[in-house]
């Protein structure tokens, strides 16, 4: 059912562009709210705002916040950043009550970091909808919501980390030196990614230089690698047939490191500068491989949990389940705070650069 799913949802994203009833959908907006204005050249729009290779598409500054939010129906060369993510929400909330529905509900210890990986999931997905969607409406919204989406990337980071770590570690991996501080150290290098996306972005102004592109990987890929770890011990060292959920977590892996490479490089926009305002853009694929590493983890995460949801508590002990989990809001009000005070300075020198024109 989930490979069903999963199909229609790439068919339907790959072939959003045959929906020109997106343009028309604006027409179902009462006509006492503002209508968004159409979307115009890259010349039209500050140095910010433009991405390499993308020649049209964008959204003109400065309109009511109202026009930002209700193009969502029109179509504009973030459209596709936007509905990926949207979708992928809906289908992953469709999964997750199925799940729910064969596995019965049961809100106790065990079951806790299959939440929070949910609710990071959720987050991430949200807060780059939002960031997407409105930050065109100027510098600061701009720099404002991106910080937030920021967030959401370190959320979803540690979420991973703890359904990795309780539902499918071995106890071979859990004797080894990589697992001491493993979740501390996920929760520091999920701070890290994002207290390093917003330097980068803080940092450096359009073009952007490839010390930009190098902060952001180092402490996301970092990340990565301690909490995926868990995982690729098991790949390589259980039987594949005694554990259904290996498949899609081979699958995880693969979607996110074919996600990287997007996110990486402009492909395949470079080779057909024009030609990829509003379909086939890096970062639009980037978001349909990362929305499938997301489903393809939560149906590893309720295989696992299913098998193990009676050795959860007796292995890792309640209080160190608890602890792992109030770490997770201790963890957004880090990131928080980080990306407040880039924004503080953020402003500063937005100002600034308003004062010297």
């Amino acid at each position: 059912m989930a490979g069903d799913i999963l199909q229609r949802f790439i068919t339907y994203t790959l072939n959003i562009k045959h929906l020109s009833p997106l343009t028309h959908l604006s027409n179902l907006i009462p006509s006492s709210l503002p209508s968004p204005r159409p979307t115009v050249a890259a010349s039209r729009v500050p140095s910010l705002f433009r991405e390499p290779y993308i020649l049209s598409g964008y959204r003109p500054v400065k309109q009511d916040w109202r026009c930002y939010l209700l193009s969502v129906f029109q179509r504009h060369n973030e459209s596709l950043n936007v509905w990926t993510h949207i979708l992928a929400s809906v289908v992953l909330l469709l999964r997750w009550w199925a799940n729910v529905g064969i596995l019965g509900y049961t809100l106790d210890a065990a079951f806790l970091p299959l939440i929070l990986f949910l609710v990071s999931s959720l987050s991430y997905m949200f807060l780059s909808v939002t960031a997407h969607l409105l930050q065109s409406h100027s510098e600061h919204a701009h720099y404002f919501f991106f910080f937030m989406d920021y967030v959401g990337v370190a959320l979803y980071q540690y979420g991973c980390s703890l359904g990795h770590y309780f539902y499918t570690s071995e106890p071979a991996w859990r004797e080894s030196s990589i697992s001491l501080l493993f979740l501390p150290r996920a929760a520091f290098f999920g701070w890290l990614s994002c207290a390093g996306c917003c330097f980068a972005k803080f940092r450096y102004q359009r073009p952007y230089p490839l010390q930009r592109k190098i902060c952001q990987l180092i402490p996301t890929t970092l990340a990565y690698l301690l909490d995926i770890s868990p995982v690729i011990h098991r790949l390589f060292t259980v039987s594949w047939t005694h554990e259904p959920s290996q498949l899609f977590h081979a699958l995880q892996i693969a979607s996110f490191l074919l996600s990287a490479v997007f996110f990486s490089f402009p492909i395949p926009e470079c080779f057909f500068p024009g030609h990829c305002d509003f379909v086939g853009q890096g970062h639009q694929i980037f978001h349909v491989f990362l929305s499938l590493c997301t489903m393809f983890q939560l149906e590893a995460l309720f295989q696992d949990y299913a098998k193990r949801r009676d050795m959860v508590v007796e292995v890792f002990g309640k209080r160190q389940l608890w602890w792992a989990c109030v770490s997770f809001p201790a963890l957004f009000t880090c990131c928080i705070l980080t990306a407040l005070i880039t924004m503080r300075h953020m402003k500063k020198q937005l100002w600034q650069n308003k004062s010297s024109k």
